[in-house]
């Protein structure tokens, strides 16, 4: 789905991934779920793309529902897959420390899972072979994504700004709909391993310029980063 010049979405509010499209080929941030390769070549298709104009996948963390296509995309196409180096065995292997589940309904849940389901997403392939990035980079990808740690879900989570697209891509930084209540909304997102460094985070998130904000489990957010993340903070609060 186009949401503005450059950015597109695949999937949906329950589990995004994203798409930047330039006249230099395409930089995909994030590959949702195995059941999103569908979306994937549906949209290349609607620009009249193949999945040889992807010139680069980049990771806002190393969780499954992240993950995705990712190993399929680097093994049957050769395209490279950036984590931060922090995420890397994370990515790699699925190690993670358990994190309390926080408040949940049954109904939301059940639909979270119900679409993981559907999605393929109960057997994670996880990427054999990752390019390990750092705070600061600017990867040689189309749109120049840049990499800001924001430390917190995970210890290599990380925001990718994109200036061509006006837009920042935060992963699971925050969350826009809570994937085990189904509440909406600019908020902290579950499964946090460290709330409190997630909190700390959102001050570099602040500092960004951008018109989107786009997490990975809800609605895009049309607003400043700044405005973001202070919602979020009060969200949490």
């Amino acid at each position: 789905m186009k949401l503005a010049p450059h950015l597109h979405r695949l999937g949906n509010d329950v589990v995004a991934c994203y798409l930047i499209d330039t006249d230099e080929g395409i930089t995909l941030i994030d590959a949702g779920l195995p059941g999103h390769w569908r979306d994937l070549l549906n949209e290349l298709k609607s620009l009249g793309k193949s999945v040889g104009d992807i010139r680069g996948l980049v990771l806002t963390h190393g969780d499954s529902d992240h993950l995705g296509f990712a190993e399929r995309l680097r093994r049957e196409h050769g395209v490279p897959v950036y984590v931060h180096a922090a995420d890397a065995v994370r990515t790699r292997t699925g190690e993670k420390p358990k994190t309390p589940m926080g408040p949940m309904k049954l109904g939301p849940t059940l639909g979270f899972f119900w679409y993981t389901l559907r999605k393929n997403g109960l057997r994670t392939t996880y990427v054999r072979d990752v390019i390990e990035v750092a705070d600061g980079d600017v990867l040689d990808l189309p749109g120049s994504p840049v990499i800001v740690q924001m430390p917190g879900h995970s210890p290599g989570s990380v925001a990718v700004h994109v200036p061509l697209a006006d837009a920042v891509f935060v992963g699971d930084a925050l969350t826009t709909r809570h994937v085990l209540t189904g509440r909406t909304g600019l908020a902290p997102a579950p499964f946090t391993d460290d709330p409190d460094e997630s909190r700390a985070s959102l001050d570099r998130l602040a500092q960004l310029q951008a018109s989107w904000v786009l997490p990975g489990h809800g609605a895009p957010s049309h607003a400043s980063p700044a405005r973001v993340a202070e919602a979020v903070r009060q969200a949490g609060a």
